[in-house]
């Protein structure tokens, strides 16, 4: 059977790539899988036949067969240990790339999102201009460790890996932001990422069903 996840009828990113079905796409393009995509409006999401699947009533889930799963690292993780592609044959090279997937959605995404939502939520607030740079030193904290670790090299250890497309797909969020331009390195490795095949193929399809839906 055809593997299907659901994505945003009506994404709220407007079609940049960074809704999570979209790292979930970049993954099975670069494994070689193809799949169908169901588009669900928020209405949808909120019902019982998608919440059997995603009892939070978010995006994206992955339907193989008799196998459903949620959370788009899962489904990253699954699909990189059943298909080749995403992770090396070494076992403490694999080991390594799962620390990064785990290292790019806890440590680094966490200070991402918090200043995200704080200025979806926040921004009009008295407090907001004085919380902002603390915010942003979170994330300086992190992308400075980021930078020194992965220093010239291409990738984050070897190859390209499950832990590249995730720790990628993270820093994506910051693009619109200045503060990726204080790391020449990690903008050239996001470049890198993007510049994929597998990711080109991803981000077409998704932006596709932006324009479709406009």
């Amino acid at each position: 059977m055809t593997i299907t996840i659901t994505a945003f009828e009506n994404s709220p990113d407007r079609g940049r790539g960074l809704a999570r079905d979209m790292r979930v796409r970049w993954a099975l393009e670069e494994v070689g899988q193809p799949y169908e995509v169901r588009l669900l409006s928020f209405e949808a999401m909120k019902q019982p036949a998608h919440l059997a699947l995603q009892p939070f009533g978010q995006i994206p889930t992955y339907e193989d067969g008799d196998l459903a799963l949620f959370e788009s690292g899962a489904i990253i993780l699954h699909i990189a240990r059943r298909y080749p592609g995403l992770l090396p044959d070494d076992p403490n090279a694999q080991a390594r790339a799962v620390t990064w997937m785990f290292a790019a959605l806890s440590t680094m995404e966490q200070p991402i999102l918090e200043r995200e939502m704080a200025w979806l939520v926040e921004r009009e607030e008295s407090w907001y201009a004085a919380r902002l740079p603390i915010l942003e030193g979170r994330i300086r904290n992190r992308l400075s460790a980021l930078s020194r670790r992965l220093g010239d090299a291409d990738w984050l250890d070897g190859d390209f890996s499950a832990g590249d497309l995730e720790m990628i797909s993270v820093l994506l969020r910051l693009k619109s932001s200045k503060l990726l331009k204080e790391y020449p390195n990690l903008l050239t490795y996001i470049e890198r990422g993007e510049n994929r095949p597998a990711y080109q193929r991803a981000f077409a399809a998704q932006l596709a069903v932006f324009h479709a839906a406009t």
